[in-house]
């Protein structure tokens, strides 16, 4: 049995992984509108992972023998005046999921619960790998994407991108 807080935190972060699943098909959708098929291949992929994290954690809940609570997700609601807007976007989500992992890992530490620590030092470690990806991808934007060729290299190089399921062992 999992302390009650840490319980309840993990399960709000399965909520919050699904959102931010549905945050980065909103950020696919704009691009694929806007005809950047490998921004919005990047943020499909990235789709992807958000809800492979939900779905590790409610794996870890049901091994601790906790039942798992899903709320409504919400919907993203907004909008962008341009291709720079959704990767600022997600560094900002990014950052904020970030502090919500933080939290737990903190209030495990709180109550000496070593086992969702050590689970949680992959999704410590996974966060600032997103962060720095999204980073990496404003600075690349910045670069080269307000030249209509270096636009069109950097939508080729992000259509490169391919899916990995994540290697956690819960």
């Amino acid at each position: 049995m999992l302390d009650p807080k840490v319980k309840e935190l993990i399960n709000t972060q399965i909520n919050q992984e699904l959102y931010s699943a549905y945050l980065y098909l909103d950020f696919a959708n704009y691009y694929y509108d806007e005809g950047l098929d490998g921004f919005a291949n990047w943020y499909d992929i990235q789709a992807q992972e958000e809800r492979d994290h939900a779905m590790l954690m409610r794996t870890y809940l049901q091994n601790n023998g906790e039942r798992v609570t899903l709320d409504a997700v919400a919907k993203p609601d907004q909008t962008f005046n341009s291709p720079e807007d959704p990767l600022k976007a997600g560094l900002e989500h990014e950052i904020y999921v970030t502090s919500l992992i933080n939290t737990i890992y903190k209030a495990a530490q709180d109550v000496n619960d070593f086992r969702t620590m050590q689970c949680f030092d992959w999704f410590v470690k996974e966060q600032g790998e997103e962060e720095k990806n999204a980073d990496d991808l404003i600075k690349k934007y910045q670069l080269f994407g307000h030249d209509p060729k270096g636009l069109y290299a950097l939508n080729q190089e992000l259509l490169t991108r391919t899916y990995a399921a994540p290697s956690l062992v819960l």
